[in-house]
């Protein structure tokens, strides 16, 4: 990994800038601290459904990570992270998360066995909550299935909660007439926002501290401008990036990242923007080099051609 060549040079005692959620680089500014600790809160309260959205790479799944980490001790936090199940499959899916056997069982008798075991948690005082990744690439018919185990309850308390976290596409999704219901059991939703660019130099600065560093900054403000810029906010794309800055410094024997390393990683990483647009920074690039590319070929065929015509016998 490239990240594994630059940490002595920066004085860090990991990788900063991972594309892997890990809870320990959490970053709680751009009101992601406060939408966890508004999750926390809705998941022990117990009531209805959460939905969870966000662009891809947003950082839904450190949001996931990061809940899951925080919840109270008496709460169960099971996964679902292949959406590719249909109605029947979930069930079975649910099960196993949960630790239930269900081999040669038929559905209706899962479903019995699920809500067993989940009536026999909260006789003793557990709750249980479900965390669905990628809830926007489910199948229709097997979020309706997801939203049916909802019924499963006692006189007083649901016996599972739902936590929705998908891409935009979910909310379209649940805005179908046949989704209202499932739609109307959302109590709390929250929309993942791009990171705001006056804090990405803040970003990255925490990044580098979480990974040890204790010196002054590393990323110079033009730099961090550019990764804004080109990253749109993108949490995944921001660290892409720096990641990359990081390692044409560290060639350069740079002790700071200027704006000339982020214009290396920029070119290096070129994603496409979410309105067609080009960088500015980059777009011009790709055009001049294949104009240069163009006119060395030409001259080298002019070269050739001179060659063979005062020596055709070579």
């Amino acid at each position: 990994m490239s990240g594994a060549m630059y940490q002595s040079h920066f004085g860090l005692r990991e990788t900063p800038f991972g594309i892997t959620p890990n809870p320990a680089f959490f970053y709680a500014g751009n009101t992601r601290g406060d939408m966890l600790d508004a999750m926390i809160y809705a998941v022990a309260s117990g009531e209805g459904m959460i939905k969870v959205t966000g662009e891809v790479g947003a950082g839904k799944t450190m949001l996931c990570r990061m809940l899951e980490s925080r919840l109270p001790p008496h709460i169960d936090a099971i996964y679902l992270v292949n959406p590719n199940l249909n109605p029947l499959e979930v069930q079975y899916a649910i099960a196993a998360e949960l630790g239930l056997e269900t081999a040669g069982l038929r559905a209706d008798q899962v479903q019995r066995l699920l809500h067993a075991d989940l009536i026999a948690r909260h006789s003793a005082g557990r709750q249980v909550v479900l965390l669905v990744e990628e809830a926007q690439a489910m199948p229709l018919d097997t979020l309706e299935a997801i939203r049916l185990l909802t019924n499963l309850e006692t006189a007083r308390s649901k016996l599972l909660q739902i936590v929705l976290f998908g891409q935009p596409e979910l909310d379209a999704h649940l805005n179908l007439p046949c989704m209202r219901q499932l739609n109307e059991r959302i109590t709390h939703s929250f929309r993942v926002p791009a990171m705001d660019a006056a804090l990405i130099g803040e970003f990255l600065d925490f990044r580098l501290r979480a990974a040890g560093h204790d010196g002054p900054a590393i990323f110079s403000p033009a730099a961090a401008r550019l990764i804004a810029e080109r990253s749109e906010g993108i949490v995944r794309r921001i660290n892409i990036l720096a990641d990359k800055a990081l390692l044409a410094a560290y060639a350069d024997d740079a002790a700071v990242v200027g704006a000339r390393h982020a214009r290396m990683a920029i070119a290096e990483s070129p994603f496409q923007r979410r309105h067609g647009l080009a960088g500015r920074s980059v777009g011009h690039v790709p055009a001049r080099a294949l104009a240069i590319g163009c006119l060395l070929g030409l001259f080298i065929g002019a070269i050739c051609w001179a060659i063979l015509a005062v020596a055709p016998d070579l």
